[in-house]
């Protein structure tokens, strides 16, 4: 028995020695060691930052990534600052056109129908940008072809106003009637019509700042709602409405995707009935000074 306590007595202190041996070893750090816990430290984030990023659900119903938000700009391709200064300086806000002013700044007319000349639109101009060009276009050219008859009482005073080719753009001579016709309603923008100006008094009014690509749409759209609501050249109501025969000359322009009444819906103050009877005022041609 003697001899049985003994070995178990030494077998209890090689244990004990062996595990203290096992815990200094486990909880020695090397250099080795300490080096190769931070380098994966900083190749791997945090766990928070790697949850996963959240999934959007499209319009299809099917998922999609996550995209980070775009802000939606429109390139400014051209400065027409030029010509709101003249506008801002010979046009009323009533849209009354002082021809007398505009003629003693002729050169500075000239000066920006030159700029437009040296920067005609190409194909890395977004839409609005073309838009907003040749509506400026056509506005100070007809500007220009009532300074070289001037004084007149009408343009159609004028013999053929509208097809006279005064102007050089880049390499190509225009008369307002491509502008319109062959450039701009090919467009589909029908507010155009309430853009441009025939220098008349039924004609829209000229605004008197230029249409800019960045503002384009909200321009266009205070301009058709301002040529509504004039009585001078709409007379609207729900059962009855009497309207420019701008409405009647560019019918096809209106009814593309409804009917005129539809579009007529959009901009009136007035809802007017599918049901209403219509008919389209005189025109005036008379100079709108």
């Amino acid at each position: 028995m003697k001899y049985l306590n003994l070995i178990t007595l030494l077998f209890l202190i090689t244990s004990c020695s062996g595990t203290k041996r096992v815990v200094q070893a486990t909880s020695k750090e090397t250099p080795e060691t300490i080096k190769t816990l931070d380098s994966i430290s900083e190749n791997v984030k945090p766990i928070e930052d790697n949850i996963p990023e959240p999934i959007v659900v499209a319009e299809n119903g099917q998922p999609t990534e996550s995209k980070p938000e775009i802000e939606n700009e429109i390139s400014k391709s051209f400065n027409h600052d030029s010509w709101t200064d003249l506008l801002q300086k010979h046009v009323s806000h009533q849209g009354n056109v002082n021809y007398k002013g505009f003629k003693a700044d002729r050169k500075a007319v000239l000066n920006y129908i030159t700029n437009l000349s040296e920067n005609t639109p190409n194909d890395s101009w977004t839409k609005e940008d073309k838009l907003a060009y040749w509506i400026n276009a056509y506005n100070v050219l007809t500007v220009d072809l009532i300074l070289r008859h001037y004084p007149i009482e009408s343009i159609k005073d004028i013999k053929k106003p509208w097809d006279q080719r005064y102007w050089k753009l880049g390499d190509k001579w225009y008369n307002l009637n491509e502008i319109e016709h062959q450039i701009l309603r090919k467009m589909n923008e029908p507010r155009i019509h309430f853009a441009i100006v025939c220098a008349s008094f039924s004609c829209p009014k000229l605004q008197n700042k230029a249409f800019e690509a960045t503002n384009l749409y909200g321009q266009l759209t205070n301009a058709t709602k301002s040529f509504l609501s004039d009585s001078k050249r709409n007379s609207i109501s729900e059962n009855k409405i009497e309207l420019s025969k701008i409405f009647q000359w560019f019918s096809q322009d209106f009814n593309q995707n409804a009917s005129l009444i539809d579009f007529l819906n959009l901009y009136s103050d007035v809802k007017i009935s599918e049901k209403a009877k219509k008919n389209f005022k005189n025109y005036d041609w008379t100079l709108n000074e």
